[in-house]
């Protein structure tokens, strides 16, 4: 499967697979469990939003892997050159492709991104709850 960079059109995409693939795992979801929607919004409108937020700071550093032209996954990157490091903060995959290496390959290719830049560190989280994440991590 290749994996290209990202373009704007792909925004809608990638949020449905975000709000899906953090079922379960996400943090605005846990947050909402424990006081409801925040601020008229629930959890799936947070976590897509964060897409707005990667793509807004860093779309350079966005990649997304395609499977005979439907996209099946990505995995967002800023950078910060004074700090020396690397963030990796989204990375989801379509549940129907889960567990065949994608989601590493997209690892990959970020970690490839970094040293051009001038990076030699990368950072990634995860919650406890993200059994995937962690294994993958």
């Amino acid at each position: 499967m290749p994996i290209r960079e990202f373009r704007a059109e792909d925004l809608p995409i990638l949020k449905q697979i975000t709000v899906a693939a953090f079922d379960g795992v996400s943090i605005d979801q846990g947050i909402e469990t424990l006081f409801g929607p925040v601020n008229g919004h629930d959890w799936r409108w947070r976590k897509a939003r964060h897409l707005d937020v990667d793509a807004s700071r860093e779309p350079a550093g966005i990649f997304v892997a395609e499977d005979g032209g439907r996209i099946v996954g990505y995995i967002t990157t800023w950078h910060d050159t004074e700090a020396g490091l690397g963030y990796i903060p989204n990375l989801a995959i379509v549940a129907d492709l889960r567990g065949r290496g994608l989601g590493r390959r997209l690892i990959e290719h970020a970690l490839e991104h970094f040293p051009p830049l001038g990076l030699a560190h990368a950072r990634i989280e995860t919650l406890e709850q993200n059994a995937i994440g962690n294994h993958l991590y």
